[in-house]
């Protein structure tokens, strides 16, 4: 039973929304290279392109999972206990705010 639990949750991870229309390539190292080609003799019912997929979506998500909180001079808000929150400085709000334009751009009707 747990199988088909396993299998659901990898569709739903991975499985669901929407494939951007912008085709992406990229050269990769010759280290890289060899690491896709085992991949690739390791998984043969997955093509190159969704292995691709996978990883590069997996590290984005680590990416922005590792990147640092900088604490700001502007307070932003209470905790529960009144303590100060402070505006993040760091590179997050950076990324957060370029991906939700590039999602817009990327997801709007109008465009496509």
């Amino acid at each position: 039973m747990r199988k088909f639990e396993n299998l659901i949750d990898k569709w739903e991870e991975h499985g669901t929304g929407s494939l951007s229309s912008e085709t992406v390539a990229i050269h990769l190292s010759e280290d890289d290279q060899v690491k896709m080609s085992a991949l690739c003799e390791m998984y043969p019912k997955m093509d190159r392109e969704s292995l691709l997929r996978d990883l590069v979506s997996v590290a984005l998500k680590q990416f922005e999972e590792a990147l640092p909180y900088r604490q700001g001079t502007q307070v932003i808000a209470l905790d529960e206990e009144g303590d100060e929150i402070f505006e993040d400085a760091g590179p997050t709000p950076v990324f957060l705010s370029l991906s939700k334009k590039h999602r817009q751009r990327i997801m709007s009707p109008a465009l496509k």
